[in-house]
């Protein structure tokens, strides 16, 4: 019997919605990246992706446990001197939720193109409004 392998032009994508409501940051982030990867489904092939899209909702009513919200940091360089900030995970909540699940769920993402093809596929919102209406997307239970 021959290994099955998924061929790129044969995935059939479906379309997901999670509503991050209280939910941990950690453990929503795995799920997602699950699923984005394709781990989820049979015809799993490492190579190709196979994933489905995700459309997050409510990111900015995410939960952290213990101290995270003033221990968290977040780093960011321009290349320049003196152009290194540095964020709290309670700051970057309230101005960037969305930047805080997507930096979760992309190091749970292999390090290269097809991880950058993945990432492209999940789509993070701040409030509970969406533009993805015509994909019909399917609620996802976290």
């Amino acid at each position: 019997m021959k290994t099955f392998m998924q061929r790129p032009e044969d995935v059939k994508r479906k379309w997901f919605i999670v509503d991050a409501d209280g939910k941990i940051l950690g453990r929503l982030a795995t799920s997602i990246a699950t699923i984005l990867r394709g781990k989820n489904k049979p015809e799993y092939t490492p190579h190709v992706d196979t994933g489905d899209h995700i459309i997050v909702i409510n990111a900015e009513k995410v939960r952290v446990t213990g101290k995270k919200l003033s221990d968290k940091k977040y780093q960011t360089y321009s290349g320049y001197p003196g152009g290194q900030k540095e964020y709290s995970l309670q700051t970057m909540l309230k101005d960037k939720p969305e930047e805080v699940i997507r930096l979760a769920v992309k190091g749970m993402l292999p390090h290269n193109t097809l991880g950058g093809k993945m990432l492209a596929k999940l789509k993070i919102y701040k409030g509970s409004e969406h533009p993805h209406i015509a994909q019909n997307p399917q609620e996802l239970k976290i």
